[in-house]
């Protein structure tokens, strides 16, 4: 099976030029680029100049001697001595690492889901996608990486078989075309297979003299393995033709007593060799746990300051909030009176039009525009009547209004317009005369001047509706008959551009 691709440099390393664009999942800012590769900036540096590169593309373009910043020629603002790259005149910028590290990230190969920061994809998940595409070393193919043990193994036309005995490597195509040659050599690998085996086993059978008694017994087990590969041997020997071989193996082996040999010599040396390989790993590791110990020493160095930093901002929060509470208060506390000044002027321009629309004289011309929409809100029940601004019979006089139903109202309602006097409370009522006594006339105008609807009364003096007011407004009190509706319906002159004109005359004799 192919080697597998090396896993990415750790983040002390700084072999490899910025990250690709495209793994960014939001929008890039020209600040995270590096000003040689033009890629998102891996482990940043800062020369004099300000500008940003890469940890690999800044040691590249030093390593040949001081070169100048191609970014502050673009610019136009190259300076001697600062515009000027040389080894050691850029420091790591952190700051930018750290911005770069939280920024989102995505896969880019196809097919891939995973989704993290630029961190997490250089700790791990750079170079070992599943999805990554990948060229075969042997054949050329190109192929994602979780295809290359079963391509390595099964369809590669360039892999190797190793021989069994010899571990000779063929590969696949010749073996397809040279197929009697490799047969015959396997034949002749396992025949020196064999006689290797048999010398083995004499040298055995010559150093058991020299053994104790008691290492007899510890050796039974090793001479029982060699039995079975010796049947093994003799099994895959007549496979192949060698009945001969076989033959001459059993001829000159004999049973042998339980033995140690050259074989347990060969194992203890084996045993130092894995004591030695073990204690340069112990050294390996201890140089690195001290490596480790050193950066842990300067995270923690970081992670105070960060601390303090971060108490310090909670502590502004605090007094941040209490001001804005403060200010909430004084917000809503200006909200309330902005509330009470809007109704007052409501109050004071609904007075206003109420005193623009007055009459001093006993008389007043009412004008009802919109008459449709008005009429058909009342017919819905909506707006079943309406109210007039308010008149005087003089500055200090009686004051009243007029009110009108559209639809009718009591015996006219559905068939009649019906229209009717109000006496309402006013600031003179005390300097007045009681009950009101005056004529009233009503009419709905003619604009040709031609027929107008007219209709009159003088008040019931004993009626509620004349006495002095207790409240706003008395009892309305007029024609509920005054105008059939059917006038108002057909073609007629007391509609015109969608208005009506209500008069009314409050006869001042007597006053």
């Amino acid at each position: 099976m192919a080697a597998q691709e090396p896993s990415p440099p750790s983040s002390l390393e700084g072999n490899k030029p910025g990250f690709p664009k495209k793994i960014l999942a939001n929008n890039l800012e020209d600040k995270h680029l590096c000003n040689s590769c033009l890629k998102i900036l891996r482990r940043p540096l800062q020369a004099q100049c300000g500008h940003r590169f890469c940890s690999y593309c800044f040691n590249k373009i030093v390593s040949s001697g001081p070169e100048k910043c191609n970014a502050c020629i673009k610019e136009d603002l190259f300076e001697e001595p600062t515009s000027i790259l040389k080894q050691g005149g850029a420091f790591p910028d952190n700051a930018a690492r750290k911005e770069v590290e939280v920024l989102v990230a995505v896969c880019p190969n196809e097919g891939c889901t995973w989704t993290g920061t630029i961190k997490d994809f250089e700790a791990s998940h750079e170079g070992h996608c599943d999805f990554a595409i990948i060229l075969c070393p042997s054949c050329k193919e190109l192929m994602r990486a979780n295809e290359q043990e079963r391509h390595d193994e099964r369809e590669c036309p360039e892999r190797t078989l190793n021989c069994k005995y010899c571990k000779e490597p063929f590969i696949l195509k010749n073996i397809k075309v040279e197929k009697e040659k490799i047969h015959d050599h396997e034949r002749q690998c396992s025949y020196e297979h064999l006689n290797l085996l048999l010398h083995f086993i004499m040298g055995i059978k010559v150093s058991l003299e020299s053994l104790q008694p008691q290492s007899l017994e510890v050796a039974g087990h090793k001479l029982q393995e060699l039995h079975q590969s010796l049947r093994d041997l003799e099994l895959k020997m007549s496979q192949l033709g060698g009945g001969g071989a076989a033959a001459s193996v059993q001829g000159s082996f004999t049973p042998l007593p339980s033995a140690v040999g050259a074989a347990l010599e060969l194992q203890v040396q084996n045993e130092k060799t894995k004591v030695v390989e073990l204690s340069r790993r112990c050294q390996e590791l201890e140089l690195k746990v001290n490596t480790f110990e050193n950066i842990v020493c300067v995270l923690n160095r970081e992670m105070e300051c960060s601390c303090t930093t971060m108490e310090a901002y909670n502590r502004q929060h605090r007094l941040d909030q209490d001001k804005i509470e403060i200010l909430n208060n004084k917000v809503r506390q200006l909200e309330r009176t902005v509330s009470l000044r809007d109704l007052s002027i409501v109050e004071m321009e609904g007075k206003m039009r109420e005193m623009s629309a007055a009459t001093y004289d006993g008389i007043f011309v009412w004008k009802i525009s919109d008459f449709t929409k008005k009429r058909q809100d009342a017919v819905a029940g909506r707006a079943p009547a309406m109210f007039s601004p308010a008149f005087y019979t003089s500055k200090y006089g009686y004051k009243m209004c007029l009110r009108i139903y559209l639809n009718g109202d009591g015996t006219g309602r559905g068939t009649h317009l019906s229209l009717f006097f109000v006496v309402m409370r006013g600031h003179s009522d005390a300097l007045l005369k009681w009950p009101f006594n005056q004529k009233v006339t009503l009419m709905l105008l003619d604009q040709n001047n031609r027929e107008h609807i007219i209709d009159a009364f003088r008040p019931d003096i004993s009626s509620s509706s004349f006495q002095r007011p207790v409240s706003d407004m008395n009892i309305a009190s007029g024609c509920p008959l005054f105008c059939p509706l059917s006038k108002l319906d057909s073609k007629n002159s007391y509609i015109r551009d969608d208005t009506i004109f209500i008069k009314a005359i409050v006869d001042l004799t007597g006053l």
